[in-house]
């Protein structure tokens, strides 16, 4: 499988990304830089955390009109996948390719830590090989990272379960105890109604090398691994 990480002005966390999937991994990963506009070699796009374009009109605002995520865009539509950490997570709101949006968290204040995340589904490739309802440890480094959207759209993200992490406390409740910006439903992590497309604000690459606290974030990429590989990039639904 081929990671393809793209680097946009400001990315900061596009090597962490190449370290796993290159290093750890030992998958074909290379760096594509936000002019590019052929991508049509990787299997899996990863848009990193970072601040691109410096984050200056809003987070992911500018980095929609960069040339490559055009393709990204027909890289969805064709089935494959695609990872928005952070950063990437504002992206792709900002675009449509995932609803709702990311907004200043609730106490107006960067937030960098590590947290408890709830594992909502176990039945898509970036979640398989957890298990159902398992609260994980991954870090959050954000100033706009609390999920919002209206009504019908969190309807919607429910009743289809395109939630697969939120945030919670160390025991699994999922209310302000263990919501640490404010997200709606204590989002921390949703899909398209595919299942290929997900953003998530926690970092799962920085919780995967256990020289710097752990591993459950390798397990993300792991399953993605395993599963397409096994089932040969099939077709799946998210139907339950």
């Amino acid at each position: 499988m081929k990671f393809g990480i793209v680097v946009f002005p400001g990315s900061n966390c596009d090597r962490d990304v190449a370290y796993v999937t290159q290093s750890l991994l030992n998958q074909p990963t290379r760096m594509v830089w936000h002019q590019e506009t052929d991508i049509s070699d990787l299997d899996v796009v990863v848009l990193p955390g970072g601040f691109s374009y410096g984050d200056y009109l809003r987070c992911g605002a500018i980095a929609q009109f960069s040339p490559v995520m055009g393709q990204v865009v027909e890289h969805a539509k064709q089935g494959k996948f695609v990872l928005g950490i952070c950063n990437g997570f504002q992206v792709l709101t900002e675009m449509g390719l995932l609803p709702g949006a990311l907004v200043r968290n609730r106490d107006l204040h960067f937030i960098c830590d590590r947290v408890p995340v709830k594992v909502e589904r176990t039945d898509l490739p970036w979640t398989s090989a957890y298990q159902a309802q398992e609260v994980i440890t991954l870090p959050i480094a954000h100033g706009e990272g609390r999920y919002y959207a209206d009504s019908d759209t969190l309807k919607a993200l429910e009743d289809n379960g395109q939630v697969l992490f939120r945030y919670s406390t160390t025991t699994g409740e999922t209310d302000d105890k263990g919501n640490p910006n404010g997200s709606l439903n204590n989002i921390a992590g949703i899909c398209d109604r595919t299942g290929r497309v997900l953003g998530m604000m926690p970092h799962p690459e920085r919780e995967s090398d256990s020289l710097i606290g752990g591993t459950d974030g390798l397990k993300l990429f792991q399953g993605l691994l395993a599963t397409t590989v096994s089932e040969s990039l099939s077709p799946f639904s998210l139907a339950k």
